[in-house]
């Protein structure tokens, strides 16, 4: 007997198939017509998450920002990170690492046991995060070609189809007229920057350390998970408190793929608001809730502060004003 596989639509976030139904305005997805009907709870998700991102406006319709994201063949968080690499001026950066997190987030084969295998790919990893390590990759594969992939033991294909997906969605950014930066990766402010895009469509996949053990809680919903073994992070002590990591899979040993250590003061400055209020009750959203809280503060201080100065200079003015 066959072994029978679910159809994807049943095991997947609904978030990309969902932002495509509304692009086609399709705004009754309970009546959609599926050949295999996803649970309501996953359609439910779909819309709250597409809410975070500011896909769907007050009606439930794509937003202006929804309909921009629709025209990208990716996820919908990769496409908010593209967009708002706009603002931060990492674009070509963004293109790259939106390419390679579609096609090729893993496009490391299992290495045999070689040390100059092992060594090879230490020379390919950046220290401050995987992701960073998939642009490397993406850019030393432009310089050399593939010729040295099977040395790292590094999939080309994943690589040649990376380069096509960024070439098609540089065509899309071209024809939406979106504004396009020049690479300047590695430096220190691209690697700011990009780290700002990529938390503002990707807070939605954001884990803490809760034992500074690499055990992962995951915010939204408290699965426990370690990274994965290919991560630059694995064996560092101690493993970052905080990542945006770009995949979880649920198996014998839980792991999180594709990690960048993150502050969670960035969190709380890129994620939503009432994101972070409707988060489930833990340790890790109260430590949020407290930050946000202290935030605010200062920013309300320092508006006040603002206010009284205007106000001092005002009288000054006024006094200035009659002596004259």
């Amino acid at each position: 007997m066959s072994e029978f596989f679910p159809p994807r639509i049943l095991q997947e976030n609904l978030s990309r198939t969902v932002l495509l139904l509304k692009r086609l305005d399709i705004a009754d997805l309970g009546q959609c017509d599926f050949l295999d009907r996803p649970a309501p709870e996953s359609l439910m998700q779909a819309l709250e998450d597409l809410d975070y991102l500011a896909a769907l406006d007050d009606d439930g319709n794509l937003s202006e920002v929804g309909i921009v994201m629709s025209e990208f063949p990716l996820d919908p968080q990769i496409s908010k990170s593209l967009l708002a690499a706009c603002e931060f001026q990492c674009v070509s950066e963004m293109l790259t690492l939106a390419a390679m997190l579609t096609v090729a987030p893993g496009c490391f084969l299992p290495p045999p046991h070689n040390a100059s295998v092992l060594s090879f790919r230490r020379d390919l990893q950046h220290p401050e995060g995987d992701h960073l390590t998939l642009i490397h990759l993406y850019n030393y594969y432009k310089e050399h070609g593939d010729g040295w992939c099977p040395d790292a033991a590094v999939c080309p294909r994943s690589l040649h189809l990376a380069d096509l997906l960024r070439a098609e969605l540089l065509d899309i950014m071209q024809r939406i007229e979106l504004p396009i930066s020049p690479p300047t990766f590695p430096d220190e402010d691209c690697i700011l920057n990009l780290t700002r895009a990529l938390l503002s469509g990707g807070f939605l996949k954001v884990a803490r350390d809760v034992d500074g053990q690499g055990n992962y809680v995951m915010l939204t919903h408290k699965h426990v998970a370690n990274l994965h073994p290919s991560s630059v992070y694995c064996g560092r002590t101690p493993p970052p408190t905080w990542v945006l990591y770009h995949d979880f899979s649920i198996s014998q040993d839980n792991c999180i793929s594709v990690a960048m250590e993150i502050l969670p003061e960035m969190l709380v400055e890129f994620a939503p608001q009432y994101y972070l209020s409707n988060l489930p009750v833990s340790e890790s959203r109260d430590l949020l809730m407290e930050l946000r809280d202290r935030l605010q503060d200062t920013v309300r201080s320092e508006e006040e502060e603002e206010v009284s100065l205007k106000e001092e200079e005002e009288e000054e003015e006024k006094d200035l004003c009659c002596l004259q």
